[in-house]
């Protein structure tokens, strides 16, 4: 068996057109467009190169993209005066602070005092709270874009059995919560699970975001599974740096049904779903009806 494997770029490409032809209408109604502010404080060349592709993506879509590049030395207070001021800006419709903050700034006040109408990263705990409830929120992105990759390739999830590896706010938490609401039977596993291999391969579903590179084998891997892959590191592999995910890829490949690749398969699926969440949320905002995307 070789595994399918699942195009992010071409689904994120998918959404993010019909993000541009709702944009529009959503101008028309407000006489602005969506705008999306992204804070990035100091000068980590990842995170730099991050926050510029949000920004360029949001300009793509026909967004107004604010960026905030503060230095180094801003203090807590000085950062959560300038979340204050976009809470209050009508124009800024999504919040997203970059993440992770130098280590002299605590980041949960921080991703408290952001507007929960404007939480586009979905971590506010009243967005988390709201998942946890069933009720309608903005969800955390990279977990929103693998069930948006799930749907598409297995369309109704009802009845399989999901275990998700790894426990973050970012990641597994609201990823359990969104395959729960799917309907599916889903297990939390993390790197202290006892025998955690048997545990994955129970699973028709597998999400890994555990940031443990190729931690997950291929005979791990119920055969026939669909593998969603969140981890990226970077190895050094014959003398040469690569970036991989959590799924040991060439040996996953060879026996799960579909799998995302790293590079190019939730990556994209992330920015394109940071998108989708602004312009959710400026709808929102503004009691439009909300165009149907996915």
């Amino acid at each position: 068996m070789t595994a399918q494997t699942i195009d992010g770029k071409a689904h994120a490409d998918g959404l993010g057109a019909r993000i541009s032809g709702a944009i529009p209408s959503f101008r028309e109604q407000t006489g602005r467009p969506p705008g999306l502010a992204v804070v990035l404080v100091g000068t980590d060349p990842a995170s730099e190169v991050y926050v510029s592709s949000k920004g360029r993506m949001a300009r793509k879509l026909g967004m107004a993209s604010f960026e905030h590049i503060l230095p180094e030395a801003t203090t807590q207070q000085q950062l959560l005066d300038l979340i204050a001021q976009l809470n209050a800006d009508d124009s800024v419709d999504g919040i997203l602070v970059q993440l992770p903050l130098p280590a002299h700034l605590d980041s949960l006040p921080v991703i408290e005092a952001i507007d929960p109408a404007k939480d586009v990263d979905g971590l506010h705990p009243s967005s988390a709270g709201r998942l946890v409830s069933g009720l309608p929120g903005l969800v955390s992105c990279t977990p929103l874009g693998c069930l948006m990759l799930l749907r598409s390739q297995l369309g109704n999830l009802s009845e399989l059995d999901a275990v998700v590896v790894g426990r973050s706010i970012l990641v597994g938490k609201p990823m359990a919560q969104l395959l729960l609401a799917e309907n599916c039977t889903v297990s939390m596993a993390h790197s202290r699970t006892r025998d955690l291999p048997g545990k994955v391969r129970q699973a028709d579903i597998v999400v890994a975001a555990a940031g443990q590179a190729e931690m997950i084998k291929g005979d791990w891997i119920k055969p026939g599974a669909t593998v969603i892959d969140v981890g990226t590191s970077r190895i050094v592999r014959d003398g040469r740096k690569t970036l991989v995910g959590d799924v040991e890829f060439a040996s996953a490949s060879g026996v799960a049904g579909a799998i995302t690749p790293v590079p190019g398969g939730v990556g994209p699926m992330t920015i394109m779903c940071l998108m989708h969440n602004t312009l959710l949320a400026a709808c929102r905002r503004k009691a439009l009806a909300e165009p149907r995307l996915w």
